[in-house]
């Protein structure tokens, strides 16, 4: 029943989805900061909803377009219950404004397989990478990403080699001038600082345990999945070993920003399209309804022990 219903993609399913996940951030929010956080900082928090809500649309055009999944309504709900288990990320906005960019940059990367106006997508994904490091300087570490997916399409033509610095100089310069008029060209130096943050305190140790159960678990995931998947080849199978080196990448930046911040929410659309993909493997209606009822309920357990404890 409940994996029929989201294995559908009408309009309720989106509708369902953003309205659990606004009560989820206002009550996460209000019992973290107290509820005068709304009248403190209506705009902020007003703001981060929203983008989370905007990402959850995001996600269902890019399942639609690239064809990453069977078309249903899978990845935004584990996209949904990954940031119940991580409930803390929802408090970090530049992790949830990062993330917006992100995936905006990812679906351009992803849309490079028509080879239709690769030089635009490539432009375009470099923009949106930059723009995400004005909110963590490490984000920069995804040029890489645009760099691999290059050299898997069309290496041989050298201009896409040099689309990425041009896009990366667009947004300095105007960022530049936007900072020069207000008098503030420090930031780059100031937020530019690439440096990690992974060592000691008894904080960044509790973290890391769930960070390497998580780390262990969607490993395993991955692996399964393109086990499963070997037989069938083609664009799928190579859009998910690009959304594999991002959510590599994620993790990487998740353990260089671990201990001031919480941007474990990049690595969630990645992971959320490969427990689409198993799920979808899964022939067995009863099987794959047990599956999605724990895929559901754990997150739910999780998020209530975290309340507890």
């Amino acid at each position: 029943m409940i994996s029929s219903f989201f294995s559908k993609t009408k309009p309720v399913n989106y509708i369902i989805l953003a309205v659990s996940l606004v009560l989820f951030y206002g009550f996460y929010v209000s019992f973290e900061n107290s509820v005068q956080i709304w009248t403190e900082k209506p705009i902020s928090e007003g703001l981060a909803v929203m983008v989370l809500v905007l990402e959850l649309f995001v996600i269902n055009e890019i399942i639609r377009t690239e064809k990453i999944t069977g078309f249903s309504s899978f990845t935004m709900l584990f996209f949904v219950l990954l940031l119940l288990s991580f409930s803390d990320t929802v408090l970090d906005k530049n992790g949830i404004f990062a993330n917006l960019f992100l995936l905006l940059a990812l679906w351009r990367l992803l849309a490079i397989k028509s080879m239709k106006n690769v030089k635009h997508k490539i432009f375009d994904a470099a923009l949106f990478v930059c723009i995400s490091s004005f909110f963590y300087d490490w984000m920069l570490i995804f040029l890489v990403l645009i760099f691999l997916v290059i050299n898997v399409y069309e290496r041989n033509n050298y201009k896409n080699w040099l689309v990425p610095f041009v896009a990366i100089s667009t947004v300095f310069v105007l960022a530049f001038s936007i900072l020069r008029v207000y008098d503030n060209t420090t930031f780059f130096v100031q937020h530019y600082t690439f440096s990690p943050e992974f060592l000691g305190e008894t904080q960044w140790r509790i973290k890391n345990s769930r960070f390497l159960l998580f780390f262990i678990f969607s490993l395993a995931l991955m692996t399964l999945v393109f086990i499963r998947l070997r037989k069938k080849g083609g664009g799928k199978l190579l859009a998910l070993r690009i959304l594999f080196f991002a959510f590599l990448i994620s993790m990487i930046l998740t353990l260089f920003k671990m201990k001031s911040s919480s941007p474990l929410i990049l690595c969630f659309f990645p992971v959320a399209v490969f427990l689409t993909n198993y799920v979808e493997t899964i022939r067995n209606t009863r099987y794959r309804e047990i599956a999605v009822s724990l895929f559901i309920l754990v997150p739910l357990l999780i998020f209530t022990l975290g309340l507890t404890s």
